[in-house]
């Protein structure tokens, strides 16, 4: 079960800086695509990830790439050394990427997104021709498919 509108409310209430990509953005576009995740392409700072998991406090994140399941548990230190997380929470899973494949690192995409209404709260999302262009670099089957339905929007 996931609940991706607590989980994005959560990240603005904490001024997080990020912005929707993915799956959730090429819905959130028009595409009939299902997803699973919720990713996003934050700025990978320790004072982002810090407010990252501040806002994650109560939601048990969990790093799900990894067998042991560790509990999110960052310091300024090991914050600095991350370049993705892959977390689960109570909220549903959320994947943090500092750079997204055919765009760039966070500056690349933060000016290739555009402001919608969250709710009645902007929140930034990634521009449809960005989207596209991602998806068309990332290649796979669900990807291209993703890209064919875009480019009829």
């Amino acid at each position: 079960m996931h609940d991706f509108r607590s989980l994005i409310d959560r990240l603005i209430d904490h001024n997080v800086e990020f912005v929707i990509v993915g799956g959730y953005a090429a819905v959130a576009h028009g595409s009939s695509m299902l997803t699973q995740d919720m990713d996003v392409c934050c700025r990978f700072c320790p004072d982002n990830l810090l407010r990252l998991q501040k806002a994650l406090t109560g939601l048990k994140p969990v790093h799900r790439m990894t067998a042991q399941r560790l509990p999110l548990k960052l310091n300024t230190a090991s914050a600095a050394a991350l370049k993705n997380l892959y977390l689960d929470t109570t909220l549903g899973q959320l994947d943090c990427l500092g750079s997204i494949t055919g765009l760039g690192d966070f500056n690349d995409v933060f000016r290739a997104s555009i402001v919608i209404d969250w709710f009645g709260r902007p929140c930034r999302l990634l521009a449809l021709d960005a989207l596209i262009k991602a998806k068309k670099a990332m290649g796979s089957t669900k990807d291209l498919e993703t890209v064919r339905q875009l480019e009829a929007i």
